[in-house]
């Protein structure tokens, strides 16, 4: 990518931005360079209704502001262009506020989604399971946005780096029979580092596993969860992917994203459909 094509990217910041209108709704838009073919990427909408939550319940005086849970249904795959959040307040707690979220476009409902918002814990651990992934991406790490033909689908790698372990992806040179795993960097362009919005990108910045079986093609999310554990150091997001089963069109994918310190900073697991599997024994 060029520093001038770099340069005409909005950051992330400025990309997920809610304007509210001061009667619970607010307006977005849905930018090109954060999308997956011609679709918003998922993540990046989970990362707007959070955002309008969090909005709703700082404008009602609350101090409780950090995305902890996103939990969305998509109903249908919005376009980009404009947008309108609906929110209602659910529940008013001392630990947690719940917000319900609904994204619309040209009066119909796209997604809709529950946001839970409180206070993200600063302590450590008291225990902790995690992956090991490097902190830095391997020097054979393959950067998304340096190839043509995936950066003309997967156009979020022009607003972000995302850089994949070649080891598990052998889908980019159309080989099938890895295992449906990947381990994965990603950081925002444009000097931002990464924030609890965010992460909840970072959660959904695999492309489908399911690739590793041939099945190319658009997969539709029908339900994506993000929990949000903790405030990202600076530093590149590393995530490893993983599939458990395959049944049918139906596929799960779950992400781990670790930051820079090593430290969880967000779990996301999500049901899918892949394209019908095309050989048949």
């Amino acid at each position: 990518m060029s520093a001038g094509q770099a340069s005409a990217i909005r950051p992330f910041s400025a990309a997920s931005a809610v304007r509210p209108l001061g009667d619970g709704t607010a307006i977005a838009d849905l930018p090109p360079d954060w999308t997956v073919g011609t679709k918003p990427h998922g993540g990046f909408l989970l990362a707007l209704l959070a955002r309008a939550g969090v909005q709703v319940v700082e404008s009602s005086g609350s101090d409780l502001l950090d995305p902890l849970a996103v939990s969305a249904q998509f109903l249908r795959a919005p376009s980009v262009g404009p947008v309108m959040l609906r929110t209602e307040i659910r529940k008013t707690g001392r630990t947690v506020v719940v917000v319900r979220v609904s994204l619309e476009q040209r009066g119909s409902a796209c997604v809709e989604s529950m946001v839970t918002i409180g206070r993200l814990p600063e302590e450590r651990p008291a225990w902790r399971d995690l992956p090991e992934l490097p902190v830095v991406p391997p020097a054979n790490a393959i950067d998304l946005g340096s190839l043509p033909n995936a950066v003309g689908v997967f156009k979020l790698a022009r607003a972000c780096e995302v850089l994949v372990d070649p080891i598990g992806a052998g889908f980019l040179e159309r080989r099938t029979g890895d295992p449906l795993r990947l381990r994965m960097w990603v950081r925002p362009r444009g000097g931002e580092q990464p924030d609890p919005f965010f992460a909840l990108v970072a959660g959904d910045i695999a492309m489908p596993l399911t690739f590793n079986l041939g099945r190319f093609g658009w997969s539709p999310t029908v339900q994506l969860t993000g929990l949000v554990r903790a405030r990202p150091e600076p530093g590149w997001l590393r995530a490893q992917v993983e599939c458990r089963a395959v049944h049918g069109q139906w596929f799960d994918q779950d992400a781990t994203i670790l930051d820079a310190s090593g430290r969880l900073v967000c779990q996301a697991r999500q049901l899918a459909l892949s394209p019908q599997e095309t050989n048949s024994s």
